[in-house]
């Protein structure tokens, strides 16, 4: 598939510049995440066949394929969905903002630092499940304003971002290892569940909340997509274009920590996505900068797919969804730095 590059006149006289191969990947990416929900909605000890499930989903199921559907299997998969889609594109604005692949929550140690705000609630105060999505949300917050703060001198640049991000990491780390040593073992076992990353258990009540943030972040991120763009040729030639650099690289800084710090908060750390996500929608679009859709849309899909694997690959053995994003997260990494090290980069 050649990259084609198309202007689109509107009837108000204003041309868009549309990247078929870009646009492509999208739709087609969007289809997969959206197929992989419908087969994954019929999974499970009473299979619902996929013309069922659409059934049901347009009010035509009976009463007990839509008490399933509807009140087991939809928010589980859409608390999916908007995880997916909220790593994949917080994990595109990081490394796009770092301008460094590594440049990701898992890396920064955001995932951490909200995994230390529900370690808090769980251990010190024995909370309820929506004590700890908002202790994880607070940690979250607090952990990108730290980074943020000791980044700055004259300005947030990438490698001095990506340094600070790591070594908070390291310091959280530490943290909620010892929150883990102080905790009782009913406090520990649970904390232990919620850090590997699990859909399971996800009804309404996470839905609703993560589909509020991403219908305010999602478009404020993508009107703020151009700047962006433009960011990644440097901060001169961006002043020297007209961008705000700094409010549009703080603006976006919190949205990305907003979008990752939410979806930890609804289902856990689930690792490598918000990683892997751009660099694979990078390579599907072969289009300079951020790809935002396409990483929105990649982390939506990854996600959905790795949950159906969790289920469904495993035997009788389920499996939460973060123990898999992180094995095929493993692997990917181990593919990329064997392809660069072949091709002399690394």
């Amino acid at each position: 598939m050649k990259t084609t590059n198309r202007t689109v006149r509107t009837p108000g006289g204003l041309s868009v510049r549309l990247d078929v191969r870009a646009f492509t990947v999208v739709f087609l990416l969007l289809v997969a995440a959206l197929t992989a929900s419908v087969v994954l909605i019929g999974t499970g000890d009473f299979p619902i066949p996929a013309a069922d499930v659409l059934r049901t989903l347009f009010g035509e199921g009976n009463a007990g394929q839509e008490f399933i559907v509807n009140e087991l299997r939809l928010p589980r998969v859409l608390v999916g969905l908007l995880v997916g889609a909220s790593l994949g594109l917080g994990g595109a604005l990081f490394q796009s903002i770092s301008r460094n692949p590594l440049g990701s929550p898992d890396v920064l140690g955001l995932g951490q630092g909200a995994t230390a705000g529900a370690l808090t609630v769980i251990v010190l105060f024995s909370g309820s499940a929506n004590q700890v999505a908002a202790g994880a949300l607070v940690g979250g917050l607090v952990t990108g304003l730290a980074i943020y703060v000791l980044a700055w001198k004259r300005g947030v640049h990438g490698y001095r971002l990506v340094l600070v991000g790591i070594g908070v990491s390291a310091i959280v780390t530490a943290v909620n290892g010892y929150l883990l040593t102080k905790s009782d073992i009913v406090d520990a076992a649970r904390a232990v569940v919620w850090m590997t990353g699990s859909l399971d258990g996800r009804d309404w009540a996470q839905v609703w909340p993560l589909l509020g943030l991403c219908a305010v972040l999602v478009p404020l991120v993508l009107c703020n997509g151009r700047g962006l763009r433009m960011m990644e040729m440097g901060d001169d030639v961006s002043y020297a274009l007209g961008v705000r650099v700094e409010r549009v690289r703080l603006l976006l800084m919190v949205a990305a920590v907003l979008l990752t710090a939410s979806a930890t908060a609804a289902a856990g750390p689930v690792s490598f996505v918000a990683l892997t996500a751009p660099q694979l929608a990078r390579r599907l679009t072969r289009a300079p900068g951020p790809n935002l859709l396409a990483s929105l849309s990649m982390g939506a899909a990854l996600l959905v797919i790795a949950d159906w694997l969790s289920q469904r690959a495993f035997g009788a053995e389920q499996l939460p969804v973060g123990v898999v994003t992180g094995v095929l997260g493993g692997v990917y990494l181990l593919w990329l730095l064997v392809t660069e090290r072949k091709a002399g980069r690394i």
